[in-house]
């Protein structure tokens, strides 16, 4: 009997959720069967997760966005968190992670799974780090119990970070902002005072065992993600990379799928060389971006800052990119910042794919674009990646104009941009309907 989508597509059953995700990305169930045995592609599916609606994650399909949510220990509560998840799921999120590290942890991942279709994901160190005042006092047992328990509960995914080692931790302190990734940070701090190897390094094995029961997809963290420009691309962060590299051997020999979570902070040139180095020395595995963001001094739009470096970065071989909110380095995000996040991000994910020509990728373009000229404003609204802050502009836009004008029967085939007078598409549409005449 098929433990996972991955020993499934490796004896040649074509499972349901391969079938869904053939439909939607336009390939055949067979294409959709190899790739996954290859380990080039992931279906996140924990069985326990009733609501699903599967989304295959991988290079040559659509590329996908992940949207972060979850409470802090200062703000949210499980209603709110509920709250946001509608916002992931009415603005295109493929991906949804539960982030939380304050109270009702259990409630909130319970809640999420319930309601969302989307593949839900999780951070059990964070779980683990709540229940104790001292981090360093974590048991390495509790650990693997949140594991299991997450995975009973219907996680699709998770990210451990099993890649940083005792070893690497000096040369991540030679950095300017030394460790930024939570949970490598409390990983780093844990090996430290407890002059003992990463647990989860150590207990990879275990972790294997309950991800294999239950078909957890593994997300390899990168605890040693860089912080900032100045860190990018540095020893450190390449050493946990190839260690990375070892465990998706280790996951594809027990059957268990993964993928592999990619920088933080990298500047345009060197974003190209950072997914090739993860295709290199990862095998291909899907590469599962945070940003990146291409500079430091935006706080307030690093969803922009990040968006221009995932767009790189997808179009250079990432299959996810994490969205990144305005309030990323200044606060806990709401849902506006949700929103904002996701589209910035849906946008990056589209110019990739529409570059890489991938299927069907730029027929919405090319329907907008016929909308624009018939001035058929519905149909751009729902076209649109974010349909109602299209209309939101256009409602405003035309309160302004017809507080000036009673003129209304026109302003259906005009903006105010440019208004009767200006408007460059009309202007065309006469000239070609007078050279049709001649």
């Amino acid at each position: 009997m098929s433990k996972t989508q991955l020993t499934a597509a490796r004896e040649g059953r074509i499972s349901r959720e391969m079938k869904i995700v053939a439909r939607k990305e336009g390939f055949e169930p067979e294409e959709i069967r190899k790739l996954l045995a290859a380990g080039k592609l992931v279906i996140p599916a924990n069985k326990s997760h009733k609501s699903l609606d599967p989304v295959g994650i991988g290079a040559k399909l659509t590329t996908k966005i992940n949207a972060n949510i979850g409470n802090s220990q200062t703000s949210s509560c499980p209603t709110e968190e509920l709250a946001k998840l509608e916002v992931c799921l009415r603005y295109g999120a493929d991906a949804v992670m539960d982030l939380s590290t304050g109270a009702n942890i259990c409630e909130i991942r319970r809640n999420l799974i319930a309601k969302s279709p989307a593949p839900i994901g999780t951070v059990p160190i964070y779980e683990c780090a709540s229940e104790y005042e001292n981090c360093d006092e974590i048991p390495a047992e509790r650990i693997f119990e949140v594991i299991e328990s997450q995975a009973e509960q219907g996680v699709d995914f998770m990210t451990i970070h099993a890649g940083l080692l005792r070893k690497h931790v000096p040369s991540a302190m030679r950095r300017l902002l030394k460790i930024v990734s939570r949970g490598g940070a409390i990983i780093a701090s844990w090996m430290r005072a407890n002059r003992k190897e990463n647990p989860f390094y150590e207990g990879f094995d275990r972790i294997l065992e309950i991800c294999l029961r239950h078909d957890v997809t593994l997300s390899l963290g990168d605890g040693l993600r860089p912080g900032c420009i100045a860190d990018a691309s540095d020893k450190a962060q390449f050493a946990e990379l190839g260690v990375l590299g070892e465990l998706v051997r280790r996951c594809k020999k027990a059957g268990v799928q993964v993928m592999v979570e990619g920088p933080g902070h990298v500047p345009i040139n060197e974003i190209e060389m950072n997914m090739r180095k993860e295709r290199e020395l990862c095998e291909g595995a899907p590469f599962y971006i945070l940003g990146p963001l291409v500079c430091d001094c935006a706080p307030g739009y690093d969803h922009i800052t990040g968006a221009i470096g995932g767009a790189m970065g997808a179009f250079y071989g990432a299959a996810m990119l994490c969205y990144v909110t305005p309030k990323e380095h200044l606060g806990l995000p709401d849902a506006e910042d949700v929103r904002n996040g996701i589209v910035a991000f849906k946008i990056a994910a589209h110019a990739a794919d529409v570059a890489l020509k991938k299927k069907n990728a730029s027929l919405r373009d090319r329907e907008i674009s016929l909308a624009r000229a018939q001035f058929d404003w519905e149909k751009q609204f729902s076209l649109a990646l974010d349909p109602d802050r299209a209309r939101e502009f256009r409602s405003a836009a035309l309160g302004k104009m017809s507080a000036k004008s009673s003129a209304s029967s026109s302003q259906s085939n005009y903006c105010t941009m440019c208004g009767p007078k200006f408007c460059s598409m009309k202007i065309s549409a006469g000239i070609a309907n007078k050279k049709a005449g001649n």
